[in-house]
C-alpha cells in the first residue's frame, strides 16, 4: 500500500467496515480514480472498478450505467458541489461511503497548493444521514472514529477526542 501512516489507519478501519457489510467477490464501483483503498479492496477479493476522474457534479454517466452491486465513495463527497445529485443518480442497491466530519474547532479543509483538493462540504453526522435519506438511501450501519494527527497543539489534542471520520453502509430505499 502506498499510503502514509495517517491514511493507513483510516484505510484499515474503512476496509474492516467494508468486510463486515459487503460480501467478498462483489462488484464495486469506487468513486474516484484508482487509489490505495481500491487496491486494498481488490486484495480482499472484491472486484473493483473506478470512475475515470470525470467531474461527477457534471457527469454521472458512469454511476447511472454501472452494473456494480455496490458503490463506494471514500472521502469523495465533500469535494463535490452537489453530492445530492450524485447520490440520487446511483443505480446500485448498496452504498458504502465515508466523509470527514465537521470539526467545531477547525476550518473546512482547503489546500493552497492543489485547487482540486478542497472540501466544499464537511458534514455533521445528522446532516449526512439526512442527505442519504433524502436521496433514497436507508442507513443499515454507521461508525465514527478519531484520527489523531502526528502534530502538536490544541487542535491536535482535541482531535484525540473528537470523531473526524464517518462511514455508512446504506441500501437503496424502496419507495
Amino acid at each position: 500500500m502506498r499510503a502514509n501512516n495517517v491514511h493507513h489507519k483510516r484505510y484499515k478501519k474503512t476496509l474492516a467496515f467494508v468486510n463486515q457489510h459487503i460480501d467478498k467477490g462483489s462488484l464495486i464501483l469506487d468513486m474516484g480514480i484508482h487509489n490505495p483503498m481500491a487496491e486494498l479492496m481488490q486484495s480482499q477479493g472484491y472486484k473493483v472498478e473506478n470512475t475515470g476522474g470525470e467531474d461527477l457534479d457534471e457527469d454521472q454517466t458512469t454511476l447511472i450505467n454501472s452494473k456494480a452491486e455496490v458503490v463506494t465513495a471514500f472521502e469523495i463527497l465533500e469535494h463535490l458541489l452537489s453530492p445530492y445529485q450524485v447520490l440520487k443518480s446511483i443505480k446500485a442497491k448498496k452504498l458504502v461511503v465515508s466523509v470527514p466530519l465537521k470539526l467545531w474547532f477547525s476550518k473546512t479543509y482547503r489546500s493552497k497548493i492543489d485547487m482540486r483538493d478542497r472540501h466544499f462540504h464537511e458534514f455533521e453526522d445528522w446532516q449526512f444521514d439526512w442527505l442519504l435519506e433524502k436521496t433514497g438511501w436507508k442507513i443499515v450501519a454507521s461508525e465514527k472514529w478519531i484520527n489523531p494527527p502526528q502534530s502538536f497543539g490544541i487542535r491536535s489534542l482535541l482531535r484525540y477526542f473528537t470523531p473526524r471520520h464517518y462511514v455508512v453502509y446504506a441500501k437503496k430505499s424502496i419507495h
